[in-house]
């Protein structure tokens, strides 16, 4: 039978105490029901292991439509605030042969060659917002997640799946809706309006691919769907996976990597002075602050036994979290809280999913963020926080983990002798944009 905790913990919708609230929820077990955004009850899962478990298996589902009663049947209003999130059909919401299904034209085209063709412009892009922020008046607050964090990823993702730009096109009505994509504190008059926008705008920019096709990933998916792998919806509901989560979890990987070293001078040294390498730090970045907090809801397709006495019963909501898992003690040790660019479990987290639901995007995230945050500390040897005793507000969203704004002093402008990275980071680089990882998969040049 379940257990129910009571009174339910109701999860803030702003986002702004997350880590409190995981601690809280830890606290209770490792399974515990909380009252989410719109009043809906979920279980939360914040162990490591268990989080493993859950995403790997064929327990849960992220299939609404086949293993959630209460959203089958009409118990969960469609205009509940996050039901976007459940309502589209893409990769990441299929279960089973669908998932397979959905999944393999997304691989067939996120292909190696084309990531590699990019990197090369991931670094022009990463030196002219770099240029940009050298043009700044000495002594200037900068807003760093505006004015660098955001815009790479952005344009990245839109060179990726051929989005035109221009000032009234659908590059700058994507950033606007994305933006709001991940509030989950949004009204829902607002909610529905922005969905309207975004299915509005991906519609007027399928039609322009359809007259203009190229060599990019909305072609390549375009084609599949012509081919019959996919339908109307789900080309749609693909490209706003893609589109969204390829932005926001670059950015707030760029964002949190720079502001976590940046409050801990000491762990910044050990990265300056070689002792670490960067991606020790990005590792740790990621399982310190998991970009994406949280993996939309699970939904369990048998009673799943936690452990004696507390089983999730079949039909029920499941949050699997990707920031507590990252912050569990009992993979990361009692000080699990701490950023440590040294620590030896780093790389144990699943920031970036895990098991079939394992981040396409991946290897690509990883090499921006490495390009921007290399050529950053070098461009700006002595960044700062604009104040370090105030940290930056945290995101309106229990899903997105970032900030807000991210306040800079650009001290030391102009020390790095060349834009680019220095060898040593190149080939940091080179490693961990290989889209098999680090086993020896053939890298590219950058």
């Amino acid at each position: 039978m379940a257990q129910h905790a009571c009174p339910f913990l109701a999860i803030d919708p702003s986002g702004q105490d997350l880590y409190g609230e995981i601690a809280r929820i830890r606290a209770q077990g490792p399974a515990v029901e909380v009252e989410l955004p719109g009043g809906v009850r979920a279980w939360w899962i914040n162990g490591l292991e268990l989080n493993k478990r859950l995403l790997a298996g064929p327990e849960t589902s992220k299939d609404a439509f086949q293993h959630w009663p209460a959203w089958i049947n009409g118990d969960i209003s469609r205009t509940w605030p996050l039901a976007i999130w459940v309502s589209v059909r893409n990769m990441v919401t299929a279960y089973g042969t669908d998932h397979s299904r959905l999944r393999r034209p997304m691989a067939a085209a996120f292909t190696k060659r084309r990531v590699d063709a990019l990197l090369p412009r991931v670094q022009e892009i990463v030196d002219r917002a770099l240029d940009d922020l050298e043009r700044i008046p000495e002594g200037e607050v900068v807003d760093l997640r505006a004015g660098f964090a955001a815009p790479i990823p952005h344009e990245v993702v839109c060179e990726l799946f051929g989005v035109p730009p221009g000032e009234d096109g659908p590059r700058s009505a994507l950033y606007r809706i994305i933006n709001r994509f991940f509030d989950t504190a949004i009204t829902l008059e607002d909610a529905q309006a922005n969905g309207v926008e975004l299915y509005g705008t991906l519609t007027a920019f399928l039609q322009y691919k359809r007259e203009h096709p190229a060599d990019d990933l909305t072609t390549a998916l375009m084609a599949a769907h012509d081919e019959g792998s996919l339908s109307e919806q789900e080309l749609m509901d693909n490209l706003i996976l893609l589109l969204t989560a390829g932005f926001e979890t670059t950015v707030n990987l760029i964002d949190n990597t720079v502001h976590s070293l940046l409050a801990h001078p000491d762990q910044l040294e050990l990265v300056r002075t070689g002792q670490v390498t960067w991606e020790d730090a990005i590792e740790e970045s990621l399982r310190f602050e998991a970009p994406g907090a949280m993996s939309g809801l699970r939904y369990a397709v048998e009673d799943i036994e936690i452990e004696p006495g507390l089983t999730i019963p079949k039909g029920d909501p499941v949050v699997v979290s990707f920031a507590g898992a990252g912050r569990d003690p009992e993979r990361h040790g009692p000080d699990a809280e701490r950023f440590d660019v040294t620590r030896s479990t780093s790389r144990d987290h699943v920031s970036f999913g895990h098991g079939v639901h394992h981040c396409l995007g991946r290897p690509l995230a990883m090499a921006e963020a490495t390009v921007a945050l290399t050529s950053l500390f070098d461009r700006f040897p002595r960044l700062a926080l604009a104040d370090p005793s105030r940290p930056p507000q945290r995101l309106r969203s229990i899903i997105s983990t970032g900030h807000q704004e991210l306040p800079v002093l650009l001290h030391g402008r102009g020390a790095g002798s060349q834009p680019g990275p220095r060898p040593e980071e190149a080939e940091a680089i080179r490693k961990l944009s290989g889209l098999g990882g680090t086993s020896g998969t053939r890298v590219p040049r950058v």
